[in-house]
Order: structure tokens, then C-alpha cells, then sequence
């Protein structure tokens, strides 16, 4: 079982965690990727996300197939918001559940990666001083 979704809307995370919570499993592994207040010593306010959702599932359910093909996992869900979202917002969710851990970690690093290669979602960011600057997801730092 496995699924990518984008949500204009906050998310019930406990939701999602349930949906992985799986007899077969005996370890679950989370990734959460929040709105920060800084970006390359800039006072950020916020962020807007934009993506076209039926290339972004499409390439998003691609990723998780991919997953679940090359790791021993159970499930795994991931969620990636639009719209306008503050700090400390969730703009992206991973969850893996897997019989061992050290799948679902792995599993899990994979995900986010090729979600932030490969899923077109582009961010604005809103800078306290007014100023505003579209970034590509892809082109942020590695493990950023």
C-alpha cells in the first residue's frame, strides 16, 4: 500500500500514521518538512507553493512505486501542501512502515529526495522585508 497526494489544506498527520500503522510492521519512519524562518540569511515570513497536481501525482505515485519496489516496506504516504503556508507549517509529509527499520529509513530518504528532484511543486518565498523569490525545489541545497 502505498500513495503521494498534494493538499491545498492542512493534513491530518495522525490520520496518515494510521493508515501505516500494519501488523507486518515493526517499525515506522516519518519525515516532516516545515515552513523555516530563515533561508540563506534571509528573515523568511511564509511560503507559497504551486505545483500542476496531475503531473505532480502522477510523478509522485511514480516515486512510490518505485519504493516499495526496491525496499522491503509494509506502506508508505506522502503528502505535499500548496498554497500559502507559514512558519512552521508541514509543506511536505513522508511515512514508511516497514517490517525493519532500517527499510523504512532508507525508504523514507528516498522519497523525499526524488520528491524534491522530480515532483514539479515550485515555492515562493515571502522574505519579512516584502520581497518575494520564486525557488525551485530541485535546485535548494542537497538534504536541505
Amino acid at each position: 500500500m502505498s500513495r503521494f497526494f498534494v493538499s491545498a489544506e492542512p493534513v491530518d498527520l495522525a490520520a496518515l500514521r494510521a493508515e501505516l500503522h500494519l501488523d507486518e510492521a515493526g517499525g515506522f519512519c516519518v519525515f516532516e518538512g516545515w515552513v523555516r524562518n530563515r533561508n540563506e540569511g534571509r528573515a523568511v515570513d511564509g511560503l507559497d507553493y504551486e505545483s500542476y497536481e496531475p503531473l505532480a501525482v502522477n510523478e509522485g505515485t511514480q516515486i512510490m512505486e518505485e519504493a516499495c519496489a526496491q525496499f522491503a516496506i509494509s506502506g508508505a504516504v506522502a503528502m505535499h501542501r500548496v498554497g500559502s503556508l507559514k512558519i512552521g507549517d508541514v509543506a511536505v509529509w513522508i511515512g514508511v512502515s516497514a517490517p525493519h527499520r532500517d527499510a523504512a529509513f532508507k525508504a523514507c530518504r528516498y522519497i523525499i529526495d526524488e520528491i524534491k528532484l522530480r515532483v514539479p511543486v515550485w515555492k515562493k518565498e515571502r522574505y519579512l522585508d516584502g520581497d518575494t523569490e520564486w525557488i525551485a525545489c530541485h535546485q535548494t541545497e542537497a538534504g536541505s
